[in-house]
């Protein structure tokens, strides 16, 4: 209780407050920009993140990117662009809704269900976290060798249509992640005479290359188009809402406890989690038919989801360390460079900040109401930014924040590098997220691996003698045989259609 005490007495601190009051509306504008995704929004984040203590900087990053899931929704509804990957699965329902002269209670919906879903999701993240870290303080380096290659291969496995796409991705990530001194042997790699990259390369400048100035090289056709088309009015957002979350309430609970059990898959996250429940909700609707016509059902079950799947991506970051998506990655990132190493030790060293970390989801969540309508109210301002404008800003503003870490141009140039290789992967149907989480999670890999062997004197045999290490160790091996079975089954249909053809 003395612990709930002091978590308390941080989180309602004036200064952690405004900046998730401040965050939040970060996260508001630019989820509401089609385009600019949550991830982004964290992203650009990191930089500010980096002056601040650990409780505010995770709260700022857990506020910008649950309100920017919720704001994508906006764009989707009125335009039928879908302002992040997460609201794309019900874009199609919303805006139908809308051309029947129900806008409001389509975002009215996305709102009132995307709250609800958060607070299921931190509420079970605040019961399972615990629990799975009391376990966890049974592992030793043989499960956390285990544990981390599968998050690896989970993130391939889940990463799209082509597997071996995201593993050649993922092994461009154990590449960064390898360059400098080798924490267990002492072996300098991969830095071609750059002293600087002795200490590895900085995780800031690759995660706002990966994902901000890549997005930025995508949206650079725009540049000059203007501002979007202005959206139609928002009356009456919460008119007839209550009734449809109550018509629909088992699909809210099912969709949000869905979330948050994909979003605790290592490269899941918050979009597959949306485009499953919606899938299933479909499947199990008794007016199948009515979906893709602008239906709630789907909208209702989707929305809840995909925040959901948010807190869930939190149960493996914090008590194992392993991403659960690319948003987390960047947390375990931050984390990092404040000095606080994600695991089931900090249940028990940083209880205290765990416990206000839980509450500043919980309040995030509880502010998507409020300015969840503030954002409805000025979404027609919010999509009247030109492009222009916008996105020379989000490009200085990831300059200073590479620069910053470190006060190195070497970081900038790194980031304008990372960020091109990013651009070129994405238009070749690369995935992403693999090459992140391989960053993060490569030297958690090959670390507990070598102590492994130095233990074992290099019996690979060793690895499988803790019955916990052999379960994590199949369960690895049977996700390497689904990558390489999925590979196999696409190139002899894509052999078979050309055939045809």
């Amino acid at each position: 209780m003395a612990e709930l005490h002091q978590a308390l007495a941080m989180v309602l601190a004036w200064d952690v407050l405004a900046i998730i009051v401040g965050a939040s509306l970060f996260g508001l504008f630019i989820g509401a920009i089609p385009g600019l995704t949550a991830t982004m929004a964290t992203a650009l984040l990191v930089p500010v993140t980096f002056f601040m203590d650990p409780l505010p900087a995770i709260a700022a990053i857990v506020s910008a990117t649950a309100m920017a899931i919720v704001a994508g929704d906006i764009p989707g509804a009125l335009l039928r662009i879908p302002g992040t990957p997460a609201s794309a699965a019900y874009t199609d329902e919303a805006y139908l809704m809308g051309r029947q002269g129900k806008i409001g209670q389509a975002l009215g919906v996305n709102l009132v269900c995307s709250v609800l879903g958060g607070i299921v999701g931190v509420a079970i993240l605040a019961f399972c976290a615990p629990i799975v870290a009391d376990f966890a303080l049974q592992f030793t380096s043989d499960e956390y060798f285990w544990l981390a290659l599968l998050g690896l291969s989970c993130a391939v496995l889940v990463s799209g249509a082509d597997p071996l796409k995201g593993a050649l991705s993922m092994l461009l990530g154990l590449l960064i992640a390898m360059v400098g001194m080798d924490s267990v042997s002492g072996q300098i790699r991969f830095i071609f005479g750059v002293p600087e990259l002795m200490g590895g390369i900085s995780i800031l400048p690759v995660l706002i290359g990966l994902f901000a100035v890549a997005e930025l090289l995508r949206r650079l056709p725009e540049i000059g188009r203007g501002a979007l088309p202005t959206p139609p009015p928002v009356k009456r957002p919460f008119a007839g809402v209550a009734g449809l979350v109550w018509r629909y309430k088992g699909g809210v609970a099912r969709s949000s406890v869905l979330g948050t059990l994909i979003g605790a898959l290592p490269g899941a996250g918050a979009d597959i989690a949306s485009w499953i429940s919606y899938a299933i909700s479909r499947r199990l609707s008794r007016t199948p038919e009515k979906f893709g016509t602008g239906h709630p059902e789907g909208l209702v079950a989707a929305s809840s989801a995909n925040n959901a799947a948010l807190s869930g991506a939190y149960v493996p970051a914090l008590v194992f360390g392993i991403p659960g998506d690319t948003i987390t990655a960047i947390i375990i990132g931050v984390l990092m460079m404040k000095g606080v190493t994600p695991g089931p030790d900090v249940f028990t060293t940083d209880a205290a900040l765990v416990n206000a970390i839980l509450l500043s989801f919980l309040i995030a969540n509880l502010l998507l109401l409020p300015l969840g309508l503030l954002a409805v109210r000025g979404a027609r301002h919010i999509l009247s930014v030109p492009a222009s404008v916008l996105y020379p800003l989000i490009l200085l503003f990831c300059i200073v924040g590479a620069y910053a870490a470190n006060n190195s141009m070497l970081d900038v140039w790194l980031m304008l590098g990372l960020g091109l290789i990013a651009y070129v992967l994405a238009e070749n149907d690369f995935p992403i997220g693999p090459m992140i989480l391989a960053v993060i999670l490569g030297p958690v890999v090959e670390s507990n691996f070598m102590r492994s062997m130095i233990k074992s004197g290099g019996d690979l045999s060793a690895l499988f003698e803790r019955p916990i290490a052999a379960g994590l160790g199949g369960l690895a091996i049977l996700v390497w045989l689904a990558i390489i079975g999925s590979t196999l089954w696409a190139t002899r249909r894509t052999a078979r259609h050309h055939l045809s053809t």
